[in-house]
Order: structure tokens, then C-alpha cells, then sequence
């Protein structure tokens, strides 16, 4: 099968018409999407992405790499794994991510039911995000969500900064050389539960979430960082 011909070579000198010569092809943005909050195992990028098959994710992993998007490194020991991740310019295409995301939650035919691996969920509430109201003092929880479609796998944990300024929520993993402050409270549940909060309009008492510490501050970040459906 020949390879599908790029915009460019049809004299179209867009760069929006660019951008999906680099991104556009199936699976290209949705890998981007799940190394957005850090490096990231073939194994783990494949677990994460339902339906995406070896074949595919290789040949779409090796475009992203030529395309200086995404490249490939060795942990050091005793890991002695290769890992992906976004280079610096890739990192921009979040803003991307943010966009769709805002522009999509207006869709009749958004897929409510469908489950979201933690990353995924964790995306949408940065997409959504909303500062504190004026006035309110800093809370700082932390968010630990086990995927609901393996139970098995190690859960993931996230800090949420909420201030009236910002709303920042970042990997755990992903911070380094800072320690978190202190934490108002802790939360843990599976993807499911934090998704019907942050999507489904649950409300904080029905469900199986678990709080140590402040549970209004834990309200106050599914108010901050649900996403606001027609």
C-alpha cells in the first residue's frame, strides 16, 4: 500500500494543514495524549490505549519520533528500560489536547459511559480547570485513582494546586526535586467513581471515594476541575 501523500505535497503551505501531516494519522494524537504527563513504557502506552495493536503503535511511535515529537530513552539502573516521552516541542501539543477536549464536550454523541485510563481523566480536569473563587485560601490534594478497567494494575497518584490565581494538577511521578506541601486531603478511588464526579454530576457522599483529611477540599477540586456538559 502506498504511502498516504502529505498536504504539503499539494502545494498547500498551511501550517495548520502541516500540523495534521504530523499528528493526523489514527492513533498519532492519542499517543501524544498519554505521554502528555510523563515517559512512558511501550507495554504502558499500549495498556492505556484500548484497541491499538504492537504493529500499529510502533509504526505511529517511530512517525512521532522522525517528526521530533516524541523520543525514546533508557532508564539507568537497576530500571534498564526504554521509556518514550514528549520532547519539549511536543509537550505544546497539551494546548491541542485542551482545545479538543472543550470544543467536544458539546457533542449530542459524547461517549459518557466509556471508561478513561487515570492519565486520560486527569487530562480533562487540566483541560477544565478553574481557579478558586477570590479570596479562598490554597488547597493542595492529593488524588490517587486506580484504573477501573484493571483493578490489578498499581494506582496512580496526582497532586491538585488549587489557589483563586490557578488550578494545577501534576503526576506525582513527574515532580522532581520538589517536595509536595501540605496536603489538605487525600483521595482515592478507581477512575470510575472520580469520573462520575467529574462528568456524571454524582454527587461527593454517594459514592465510594475515599478522604483522609479535609473532604470540602476535596469538593472543592471536583468543583474547580469538573467539566461543565451542555
Amino acid at each position: 500500500m502506498s504511502a498516504r501523500r502529505s498536504y504539503g505535497s499539494y502545494n498547500d503551505g498551511c501550517a495548520s494543514s502541516h500540523a495534521l501531516d504530523l499528528v493526523g494519522e489514527r492513533w498519532a494524537l492519542i499517543i501524544v495524549r498519554e505521554l502528555l504527563l510523563g515517559a512512558k513504557r511501550f507495554v504502558d502506552i499500549q495498556h492505556d490505549i484500548p484497541g491499538i495493536g504492537p504493529g500499529p503503535l510502533t509504526q505511529r511511535l517511530q512517525d512521532l519520533e522522525e517528526a521530533g515529537i516524541v523520543r525514546r530513552r533508557s532508564l539507568p539502573a537497576p530500571a534498564h528500560v526504554s521509556v518514550y516521552e514528549l520532547t519539549e516541542w511536543g509537550s505544546g501539543l497539551e494546548a491541542v489536547n485542551t482545545a479538543l477536549s472543550q470544543w467536544a464536550i458539546q457533542s449530542p454523541r459524547l461517549p459518557l459511559e466509556a471508561d478513561m485510563s487515570p492519565d486520560t481523566l486527569v487530562l480533562a480536569m487540566r483541560a477544565h480547570a478553574r481557579p478558586l473563587a477570590p479570596g479562598s485560601p490554597g488547597r493542595n490534594v492529593s488524588l490517587t485513582l486506580s484504573d477501573s478497567r484493571t483493578p490489578s494494575r498499581a494506582a496512580v497518584e496526582y497532586v491538585a494546586a488549587l489557589t483563586s490565581e490557578e488550578a494545577s494538577i501534576v503526576k506525582v511521578a513527574t515532580v522532581r526535586g520538589s517536595a509536595v506541601d501540605a496536603l489538605d486531603a487525600q483521595a482515592s478511588c478507581t477512575t470510575r467513581t472520580w469520573k462520575s464526579l467529574i462528568m456524571g454530576g454524582v454527587l461527593l457522599d454517594s459514592t465510594d471515594l475515599s478522604i483522609i483529611g479535609s473532604a470540602d477540599a476535596v469538593q472543592e477540586l471536583v468543583d474547580a476541575t469538573k467539566l461543565q456538559l451542555p
